[in-house]
């Protein structure tokens, strides 16, 4: 049974207490159906699409949107951060489809118009489209502003050319939110827009299998048309509109990272408790305790960082970067440390296919490189707290 006492801290309301249990006993009985098909790469593309039909009929997908489609008036990163973890914890699978139904969709949500709001929120939210947010490229991963596919205006469209890559649903989204450089302004030169799956010259290059199986392909963009009122916001406002995005589901990435080290943990508990080494189980060796206690205590630390971060976004409203940073990059890097861990307190059984543990080893691994490498966040944490001591100084 996993440790709940972190819902009293007083970053929680009752209503995210509520959620969390609710999602909890939920996820206990809708999620184990899914867990032979999670884990096969000839089978998750079509998981993936169950999972968010499922999500959008349970009506967890409405925490991914905004009001009036969505459950919060705006993007409420706590509410996220909860799902995030209690599915996570559960099957990872599971939160990438919730994950990629708020990360698919967010330009949408923070930057869209009304009428695209109309068109695209209340599909997400029932799970009927499937969403996907297209900004990497070969050559520009970490910095955007290298990005070289193009968008150009031709009278009431605008036609895109380029590659995109590492996208997660790509080959299974209804329609992908890609960004795309409308000048050669660097930053400033790049837009977002809304593309669906079927625009004539959008083409599912390859498909891309990974360590842990989930939908994830390259996109070529070949006079790719798509109608003017694709664009969202206004040409130049795409570095802003990534970015705005990005600080805003930062957290979560680390809120899933939590969700499977607190699996581990669990497991871990529950097999020292177990397992006998000569007339002791194994929970009763100092050094057993000992990894025990690092592992409980990464876990909290971690947590604690995740939900300042996202209790001060849905406080302020503000920019959280280095919070953000911060609590992706400390919940990943010790979620892999917990996790290796419970591997090794497991055993030979720790590195058996199938093992829960040994499905976690595989599924960390790429949350400490996408929506940022750790050495990415690093770097944002060093600028933004280079910046504070300036403005601090003068």
């Amino acid at each position: 049974m996993a440790d709940r006492s972190y819902l009293a801290w007083p970053f929680f309301s009752e209503r995210h207490r509520d959620l969390a249990d609710t999602l909890d006993a939920w996820a206990k009985e809708a999620l184990p159906a899914f867990e032979a098909r999670a884990h096969a790469e000839d089978t998750v593309a079509v998981a993936t699409k169950d999972l968010v039909a499922l999500l959008g009929h349970a009506g967890w997908l409405r925490h991914a949107v905004p009001a009036p489609v969505g459950l919060n008036q705006s993007l409420d990163v706590l509410s996220l951060c909860l799902v995030r973890e209690t599915l996570a914890r559960h099957l990872g699978l599971a939160d990438f489809a919730f994950a990629m139904q708020g990360l698919g969709s967010a330009p949408v949500s923070l930057f869209g118009a009304d009428a695209q709001k109309d068109a695209l929120l209340p599909g997400i939210a029932d799970g009927s489209l499937i969403g996907a947010f297209a900004l990497s490229e070969p050559g520009a991963g970490s910095n955007p502003a290298d990005m070289t596919t193009t968008a150009r205006r031709d009278g009431d469209t605008y036609v895109l050319d380029g590659e995109k890559t590492w996208i997660s649903n790509g080959g299974i989204a209804t329609q992908y939110m890609v960004f795309a450089r409308t000048s050669d302004d660097g930053a400033k030169g790049l837009s977002a827009f809304i593309v669906p799956a079927d625009a004539p010259g959008l083409h599912l290059a390859e498909k891309i299998a990974v360590i842990a199986p989930h939908p994830l392909g390259r996109l070529q963009f070949d006079g790719c048309r798509v109608p003017a009122d694709a664009l969202i916001g206004n040409e130049g406002d795409g570095f802003k509109i990534a970015m705005a995005t990005l600080d805003t589901f930062r957290s979560t990435v680390g809120a899933a990272a939590l969700g499977f080290a607190r699996r581990a943990l669990d497991e871990t508990l529950s097999r020292v408790k177990e397992r006998q080494i000569g007339d002791a189980p194994l929970a009763d060796y100092q050094m057993t305790q000992s990894r025990i206690a690092d592992m409980a205590l990464s876990i909290d630390a971690a947590a604690l960082l995740i939900y300042r971060a996202a209790w001060t976004k849905d406080s302020s409203g503000a920019r959280i970067s280095r919070e953000a940073a911060m609590a992706k990059l400390h919940a990943t890097e010790i979620a892999q440390q917990v996790i290796d861990n419970a591997v090794q307190l497991h055993g030979g059984l720790g590195v058996v296919t199938g093992n829960p543990v040994e499905v976690l080893y595989r599924e960390i691994r790429s949350l400490r490189i996408y929506e940022g490498t750790s050495e990415i966040q690093k770097l944002i944490i060093a600028q933004q707290t280079l910046r504070n001591h300036e403005g601090a100084s003068a």
